[in-house]
């Protein structure tokens, strides 16, 4: 069983839980984590990464590109803005990073916890960089990764929606002088997917398409700081 395997059953048993309303934000996964965690010294450039199972497994995939940056992953497999929007005071503000990287979106276009239009989500993700700016943490906002189906969502052709919440998000980021990275160009395909050079179920990037990624959000850190 591959990984990518493990994972999308990750994802599928994560929602059942969401649906039962079992810790709907799932806030004990990190609550040890945060506990245990040392507050930053004054010079400490600490950035949380706050995203679903692509930042969960970005860390997984290459732990060392994490701890040697200082990077904190509170990536959670399956989850939509609604749910990191309720945890995001406990697994970001209360973390003290000097920033925040928001990668957020693709489950919710999937429905993973119901419909919900592209300004609801794109909501979602201003109150979060809202919290955050209100909290002196600065903001990077992180286009959604192409793609162009779901394994666990077979009937949603999500290509468009990807395309133009991006263009919503870059838009947001503009207005409000917020740092916008570009994935999404680098790793799109021909057909709108995700690049089969970087993927092996669709939506979740191999180590090869983390590496596309990982000198790309660098540099917009390193430009932001």
């Amino acid at each position: 069983m591959t990984k990518y395997l493990l994972l999308l059953l990750s994802i599928t048993a994560n929602i059942q839980g969401f649906s039962q309303n079992q810790d709907w934000g799932n806030l004990k996964k990190y609550a040890m984590e945060n506990q245990t965690l040392k507050t930053p010294a004054n010079n400490e450039k600490r950035v949380v990464f706050m995203g679903n199972s692509i930042t969960e497994g970005w860390k997984q995939a290459d732990s060392v590109f994490f701890s040697r940056n200082n990077y904190v992953d509170r990536g959670i497999s399956g989850q939509t803005t609604p749910q990191m929007l309720l945890r995001f005071r406990q697994d970001v503000i209360n973390l003290k990073p000097s920033t925040v990287v928001i990668l957020a979106g693709i489950n919710d276009i999937a429905e993973n916890t119901g419909p919900i239009s592209l300004d609801d989500i794109l909501g979602n993700i201003i109150s979060m960089a809202e919290l955050a700016r209100s909290n002196n943490i600065r903001v990077i906002l992180c286009s959604v990764l192409p793609a162009n189906r779901f394994p666990w969502r077979p009937h949603i052709k999500p290509a468009e929606k990807v395309m133009k919440l991006n263009s919503m998000i870059k838009a947001y980021a503009t207005e409000n002088k917020i740092t916008y990275v570009d994935y999404y160009s680098s790793l799109v395909d021909g057909e709108k997917g995700l690049d089969k050079k970087f993927t092996e179920d669709g939506v979740h990037p191999t180590i090869t398409g983390y590496k596309i990624m990982e000198p790309i959000i660098v540099r917009a850190i390193n430009n932001h700081e």
